[in-house]
């Protein structure tokens, strides 16, 4: 039975029957026959629109990207100097933890049934890379000595943040990976 519908189109009815299954059981877990049956599409709409599985895979990762990157930027844009900035990521990161159904980053679920070089891996390294340099972007404006380094950890904290609070089902560690994450960029400074 059917329950992506509505006035949607057959490409949106796929994505968000994908990202509801995806999500919550898993890439490789989920057959396509059904995400067509939950998106109430023909077969033939899949392979239309996006021509494969895997194609579908990748549009689902683009569209959680892009859900991060919303989060993520209305904190940063909304913070005042480049070090608030910084540390609005983390606060962008909790306020997408606090949405209900959340089950830790799509990006680590997915990737741990990905193959080197597959779709799924692809997708996890231009989101890593878009992590990356909106870290590195922000240290270059608060005047770190090291960017590049500073962003690297700066991502692995954001990386823990998001690990921990799917490990204890809440954001409890936010106020703590903040915490650390000042006294990196106190550090680079």
């Amino acid at each position: 039975m059917a329950t992506t519908t509505g006035k949607l189109s057959a490409r949106e009815r796929l994505l968000a029957a994908a990202d509801e299954l995806f999500y919550n059981e898993g890439v490789r877990s989920v057959g396509i026959d059904r995400v067509i049956e939950h998106a109430g599409v023909a077969k033939a709409s899949l392979y239309n629109t996006f021509g494969s599985k895997d194609e579908l895979i990748r549009a689902y990762l683009k569209g959680r990207q892009d859900l991060v990157a919303r989060h993520v930027m209305a904190a940063v844009d909304a913070a005042g100097t480049p070090r608030e900035k910084v540390l609005a990521v983390f606060d962008g990161q909790t306020a997408m933890y606090a949405e209900a159904g959340y089950q830790g980053c799509a990006f680590h679920r997915a990737n741990a049934e990905a193959h080197p070089g597959d779709r799924i891996d692809l997708a996890t390294k231009e989101y890593r890379a878009w992590v990356r340099e909106l870290f590195t972007d922000l240290a270059v404006r608060a005047g770190a000595a090291d960017p590049a380094a500073l962003a690297t950890q700066l991502h692995m904290i954001f990386d823990g943040n998001g690990m921990a609070t799917r490990s204890d089902r809440g954001p409890g560690s936010t106020p703590f990976a903040k915490t650390a994450a000042g006294a990196l960029l106190d550090a680079a400074l």
